[in-house]
């Protein structure tokens, strides 16, 4: 026995929903009977699949494990409820959107081999079968990894967007319709078949609480869907993935549907604390109630789930940030106080190696912020967060500090300090101590030291000197030039030390680096600072620092490497350092360690543009393009006129053969532009790509080619450009350039670099990349157990 139809008593499936007879709707709750009617199994259906077992049931019908016998491969073949399949017309729609969505040709989307029937009318399915298990099986073992989970829902927006650039809504995305393939791979099935169940009022049916679980506002209300209605499901698919259970809930189809439409979802960050709150915002968007605040498009929540899971995911090691001390002082002039107070017990802190600290460029985008406490937090990935103030007048000082257990919102402690600018030192370290103390950090006695260590002891030369790290950090030719006054007048009354050398090293260096003033002579006195810190202690690491920075311009790759690598070693939250060791990891094609490195940068500066897109350089020079591309445009959108950020998005942009959204960067006509490197550079690169010689040739003019001879990136950009154009002695001579600076990517020059086809077959190419090979292969600037530290 299998369902009886309660109007003319025809026996079905229990799955199914109709009659196959008459067509009526049966009451799922009533109706099931406790026999299953199986497909027969004793001869080919359709003549040609023979039926080997079955894989599972559900409203929308059986699917069978079979075998195509004609050509001899593993099929699924799915049946589709006799009610819906005898609906003519909507059998004839769901047939047309079924042949359109097999047209998809997609990884990430279900192939459909053929829809067919068999003898007695019943409409089936064949498509490939999968090795794996849905997402479903998936999910009801546990909650999955975050990095699992992200790249699930980056496959399924992959898939979508394929089949929303072809007009197609799948309108049924939900775990049971996410198989897992080999590796991981993801497939989406049965498009077009929630289509023909809405037109036959499945979705009024009891037995579709699993379904209505997914379904958008706007899907409940029966109202027109659009590809926004994919993107709330796959918000909720994520959802599930990451809390093990639905956003929305209810016993009953109806009061699921209240749910959906009334209630706001419980954070995810409630249910699992460890999940970035960018991520949480993300599936957030995805499940806003009204559309027009939704993701408009399956393509931009896909660019913000790329850039989670470039992000690296937080680490179980004890986090901070140390938030910008209000200045209660009457005296506005007193800010700088508060924030070089700040800035030190930042310093103190991220000498501890088992404490990740948030940089001071990051935790002062926080300054007068009205956020909560727990939204910073989780912006920023920490646990830990300290908050106080600061009132100077005059001599006497007075502070507050309190550390802030966000994780679980409660103080951990409290504290006020008062006192006169003389006690500021024994303050600062109160602070950190108690901070150790209260986290249960264990320190080494370098740690120790460090902590209590005061290089400046003079109260007023103190002041001095966190004036001038403020003025330096506005990184503004006037503020460098006050910033070089008051480490001046430091000296004046505590004499030279490590510290002032480094301060006054690294402004120089800042007027030459920024591009302020790119004169020879701030580099040579950023080495003299270096030169003199030594003099003082031979094994500085500000001295490596400042060393390695101006090493990083003169091409002395593998000596910056090791200068910088001595600084970080001891300063593991150097975002400056970080940076640039990145690059030179990177063009040195040491990319696993680079990529590595990529993911601490922004873990300690989470905010910092300029680190986000050194994490898209590490990637580009990886082959990594699109990833590049998406994570630099992240960037772009908050800073279009930033020229460097421009420049590299524009490359990135090409390199991943995105030359329309490439093209739509430039504005400006090549007439127009200025003699700056990182302007001209797309104008550039554009008519290489277009051929025009004539307009590249202008654009690659003098002060261009000088700008780029001395630096090794922008000698391998001309050389793209050149060979673009077919140029190839150009091309080759600029690379040549560039691999004397240091540039030794091997695998980059000779597979990676899209640009460089053109010249690939020379043999001058070739005899230069042998020689690459060789120096990239024994380039080992350091140990292995170093490497790995890394």
């Amino acid at each position: 026995m299998g369902l009886k139809c309660p109007k003319c008593q025809h026996e079905n499936p229990v799955d199914t929903l109709y009659c196959g007879k008459c067509g009526a709707k049966f009451d799922a709750e009533t109706d099931r009977t406790e026999t299953i009617k199986s497909h027969r199994i004793d001869k080919p259906i359709a003549g040609k699949y023979q039926v080997l077992a079955e894989q599972g049931r559900g409203g929308m019908g059986i699917v069978y494990k079979a075998k195509d016998i004609k050509l001899d491969r593993i099929v699924a073949l799915k049946f589709l409820p006799p009610g819906l399949a005898n609906d003519r017309e909507a059998k004839k729609r769901f047939i047309q959107e079924a042949k359109a969505a097999s047209g998809l040709d997609h990884a990430n989307i279900c192939t459909i081999y053929e829809i067919g029937d068999t003898e007695d009318g019943q409409m089936f399915i064949a498509m490939p079968f999968y090795d794996g298990e849905s997402l479903k099986e998936k999910i009801s073992q546990k909650p999955l990894e975050l990095e699992e989970a992200v790249s699930i829902a980056t496959q399924i927006s992959e898939g979508l967007s394929r089949a929303h650039k072809k007009g197609i809504v799948h309108r049924d995305i939900k775990p049971a319709n996410i198989m897992i393939a080999e590796e991981g791979v993801v497939k989406i099935v049965d498009f077009g078949i929630a289509k023909l169940g809405g037109e036959a009022g499945l979705t009024q049916t009891g037995s579709t609480v699993g379904t209505t679980a997914y379904m958008s506002p706007e899907q409940t209300r029966g109202e027109k869907m659009d590809s926004r209605s994919d993107i709330w499901s796959l918000g909720v698919v994520l959802y599930e993935m990451l809390t093990g259970h639905l956003p929305f809930r209810g016993e009953q189809m109806q009061s699921m549907i209240y749910s959906i439409l009334n209630t706001d979802p419980e954070a995810v960050t409630s249910a699992r604390q460890e999940v970035p709150r960018h991520l949480e915002r993300v599936i957030m968007k995805a499940l806003e109630k009204d559309l027009e605040k939704r993701f408009q498009s399956v393509d931009e929540l896909k660019r913000e789930l790329q850039i989670s899971h470039s992000a690296p995911f937080p680490e179980p090691k004890k986090s901070i940030a140390v938030l910008p001390f209000v200045n209660m002082s009457t005296d506005p002039d007193q800010e700088y106080f508060s924030d070089g107070l700040t800035e030190e017990i930042i310093t103190d802190l991220s000498h501890i190696h088992d404490l990740l600290v948030i940089s001071r460029s990051s935790a002062m985008t926080f300054k007068g912020s009205k956020k909560k406490i727990t939204d910073i937090a989780g912006e920023v990935h920490v646990r830990y967060v300290l908050e106080g103030s600061v009132r100077k007048a005059g001599n006497n000082l007075r502070i507050t500090a309190q550390l802030i257990d966000a994780e679980k919102d409660i103080h951990l402690w409290a504290e006020k300090y008062s006192g006169t600018l003389d006690d500021v030192f024994e303050i600062q370290e109160k602070v950190s101590q108690s901070i150790v103390n209260a986290l249960k950090l264990k320190l080494t006695a370098e740690d120790t030291v460090k902590i209590k260590e005061h290089p400046i002891v003079d109260i007023r030369a103190y002041e001095y000197y966190f004036k001038a790290r403020q003025e330096i950090y506005r990184a503004t030719a006037e503020s460098l030039r006050n910033a070089l006054q008051l480490i001046e007048n430091c000296m004046k009354i505590v004499g030279k030390n490590e510290l002032l050398l480094a301060s006054q090293g690294y402004a120089h260096w800042m007027f030459y680096n920024g591009g302020i003033e790119p004169d020879e002579k701030h580099l040579k006195k950023t080495e003299r600072c270096a030169e003199q810190i030594f003099k003082l202690n031979p094994d500085s690491v500000h001295g490596y620092r400042l060393l390695g920075l101006a090493q990083a311009h003169r091409g002395e790759i593998k000596e910056c490497i090791q200068n910088l690598y001595r600084f970080i070693k001891k300063e593991p939250n150097d975002s400056d350092s970080l940076c640039w060791l990145c690059l030179m990891l990177s063009v040195t094609g040491k990319t696993e360690m680079a990529l590595s490195l990529s993911k601490r940068l922004i873990q300690i500066d989470p905010h910092s543009s300029w680190n986000v897109m050194f994490r898209a350089v590490t990637l580009y020079y990886d082959r990594q393009f699109f990833e590049a591309a998406n994570l630099a445009k992240s960037i772009y959108e908050k800073n279009p006129e930033n020229p460097f950020i421009h420049c590299f998005y524009f490359l990135y942009l090409i390199a991943a053969n995105e030359f329309d959204r490439a093209f739509g960067l430039i504005r400006e006509s090549a007439e127009d532009i200025s003699d700056d490197f990182l302007i001209r550079l797309p104008h550039f690169l554009k008519n290489a790509i277009q051929n025009k010689k004539v307009k590249a040739f202008q654009i690659a003019n003098e002060n261009i080619k000088k700008a780029a001879r001395n630096d090794l990136q922008y000698s391998t950009f001309l050389a793209d450009g050149f060979s673009l154009l077919n140029e190839k002695d150009e091309a080759i001579r600029w690379l040549e350039n560039a691999v004397n600076r240091g540039f030794i990517h091997f695998r980059f020059l000779n597979e990676y670099d899209p640009f460089l086809e053109n010249i690939r077959g020379e043999e001058i190419f070739k005899k230069l990349m042998k020689r690459v090979k060789k120096e990239w292969e024994h380039f080992e600037v350091l140990e292995t157990k170093e490497e790995e530290k890394l």
